[in-house]
Protein backbone atom coordinates (compact mmCIF):
# COMPACT_ATOMS: atom_id res chain seq x y z
CA UNK A 1 0.00 0.00 0.00
CA UNK A 2 1.74 3.20 -1.09
CA UNK A 3 1.70 5.90 1.57
CA UNK A 4 1.17 3.43 4.40
CA UNK A 5 3.94 2.57 6.81
CA UNK A 6 4.04 -1.14 7.50
CA UNK A 7 5.81 -2.69 10.48
CA UNK A 8 8.25 -4.28 8.02
CA UNK A 9 9.19 -0.76 6.85
CA UNK A 10 10.47 0.22 10.29
CA UNK A 11 13.75 -1.32 11.42
CA UNK A 12 15.11 -0.96 14.93
CA UNK A 13 18.72 -1.99 15.44
CA UNK A 14 21.36 -1.84 18.17
CA UNK A 15 18.77 -1.43 20.96
CA UNK A 16 20.50 -1.04 24.31
CA UNK A 17 19.90 0.48 27.73
CA UNK A 18 22.54 2.21 29.83
CA UNK A 19 21.83 1.31 33.45
CA UNK A 20 22.90 3.69 36.19
CA UNK A 21 23.14 2.86 39.91
CA UNK A 22 20.12 2.90 42.20
CA UNK A 23 16.94 4.47 40.90
CA UNK A 24 18.69 6.91 38.58
CA UNK A 25 16.83 6.88 35.23
CA UNK A 26 18.28 4.64 32.53
CA UNK A 27 18.87 5.76 28.94
CA UNK A 28 17.68 3.82 25.90
CA UNK A 29 19.55 4.00 22.61
CA UNK A 30 18.84 2.51 19.17
CA UNK A 31 18.81 3.26 15.47
CA UNK A 32 15.40 3.74 13.86
CA UNK A 33 15.38 3.22 10.08
CA UNK A 34 12.33 3.94 7.92
CA UNK A 35 12.54 1.98 4.67
CA UNK A 36 8.95 2.85 3.75
CA UNK A 37 7.55 5.35 1.28
CA UNK A 38 6.10 7.67 3.90
CA UNK A 39 7.42 9.29 7.06
CA UNK A 40 6.62 8.04 10.53
CA UNK A 41 6.65 9.67 13.93
CA UNK A 42 7.66 8.12 17.24
CA UNK A 43 5.26 9.60 19.82
CA UNK A 44 6.22 7.62 22.89
CA UNK A 45 7.29 4.35 24.43
CA UNK A 46 6.24 2.04 27.22
CA UNK A 47 7.82 -0.81 29.18
CA UNK A 48 6.53 -3.12 31.88
CA UNK A 49 9.98 -2.84 33.52
CA UNK A 50 9.70 0.94 34.13
CA UNK A 51 6.97 3.26 35.43
CA UNK A 52 7.60 5.88 32.76
CA UNK A 53 9.39 6.04 29.40
CA UNK A 54 9.78 9.34 27.54
CA UNK A 55 11.72 10.73 24.59
CA UNK A 56 14.47 13.23 25.43
CA UNK A 57 17.15 15.19 23.62
CA UNK A 58 20.48 16.29 25.07
CA UNK A 59 21.20 19.90 24.13
CA UNK A 60 23.98 22.35 24.81
CA UNK A 61 23.25 26.07 24.99
CA UNK A 62 25.70 28.73 26.10
CA UNK A 63 28.07 26.02 27.32
CA UNK A 64 25.43 24.40 29.53
CA UNK A 65 24.24 20.87 28.76
CA UNK A 66 20.73 19.76 29.61
CA UNK A 67 18.06 17.28 28.61
CA UNK A 68 14.75 18.35 27.15
CA UNK A 69 11.56 16.33 26.83
CA UNK A 70 10.59 15.77 23.19
CA UNK A 71 6.93 15.16 22.31
CA UNK A 72 7.69 13.31 19.08
CA UNK A 73 10.48 12.30 16.74
CA UNK A 74 9.82 12.09 13.00
CA UNK A 75 11.73 9.79 10.66
CA UNK A 76 11.30 10.70 6.98
CA UNK A 77 10.82 8.01 4.33
CA UNK A 78 14.13 6.37 3.49
CA UNK A 79 15.91 8.01 6.44
CA UNK A 80 17.25 6.92 9.80
CA UNK A 81 17.51 8.54 13.20
CA UNK A 82 20.07 7.42 15.74
CA UNK A 83 19.15 7.67 19.40
CA UNK A 84 22.56 7.86 21.06
CA UNK A 85 24.47 9.54 23.90
CA UNK A 86 24.58 13.31 23.42
CA UNK A 87 21.42 13.39 21.28
CA UNK A 88 17.97 11.85 21.21
CA UNK A 89 17.35 8.98 23.64
CA UNK A 90 14.66 7.31 25.71
CA UNK A 91 14.56 8.06 29.44
CA UNK A 92 13.40 4.99 31.36
CA UNK A 93 12.35 6.03 34.85
CA UNK A 94 11.52 4.19 38.08
CA UNK A 95 12.45 0.54 37.61
CA UNK A 96 9.69 -1.82 38.70
CA UNK A 97 12.13 -4.66 39.49
CA UNK A 98 15.90 -5.18 39.62
CA UNK A 99 17.62 -5.20 36.22
CA UNK A 100 21.12 -6.60 35.73
CA UNK A 101 23.67 -6.00 32.99
CA UNK A 102 22.89 -8.46 30.20
CA UNK A 103 19.14 -8.65 30.87
CA UNK A 104 16.77 -8.16 27.95
CA UNK A 105 14.06 -5.56 28.52
CA UNK A 106 11.05 -5.25 26.23
CA UNK A 107 10.10 -1.71 25.23
CA UNK A 108 7.08 -0.89 23.07
CA UNK A 109 7.60 2.02 20.67
CA UNK A 110 4.40 3.97 19.95
CA UNK A 111 3.89 5.48 16.49
CA UNK A 112 1.56 8.26 15.39
CA UNK A 113 -0.33 5.93 13.03
CA UNK A 114 -1.40 3.75 15.96
CA UNK A 115 1.14 1.01 15.32
CA UNK A 116 3.26 -0.37 18.12
CA UNK A 117 6.67 -1.96 17.73
CA UNK A 118 7.97 -4.26 20.47
CA UNK A 119 11.74 -4.14 20.80
CA UNK A 120 14.14 -6.11 23.02
CA UNK A 121 16.76 -3.84 24.59
CA UNK A 122 19.96 -5.31 26.10
CA UNK A 123 20.81 -3.81 29.51
CA UNK A 124 24.38 -2.51 29.67
CA UNK A 125 26.75 -0.99 32.20
CA UNK A 126 26.96 2.78 32.90
CA UNK A 127 29.72 2.98 30.27
CA UNK A 128 27.37 1.72 27.51
CA UNK A 129 27.44 3.99 24.49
Amino acid sequence: MPGTLLAADLQITDARIRLLPGDIPAAGYFTLTNTGETGTTLIGADSSAFDNVTIHQSVSQDGISSMQHVEQLTVAAGELVELAPGGYHLMLMKRKHPIAVGDEIEVTLLLDNGQQQNVKFRAGAPTTQ
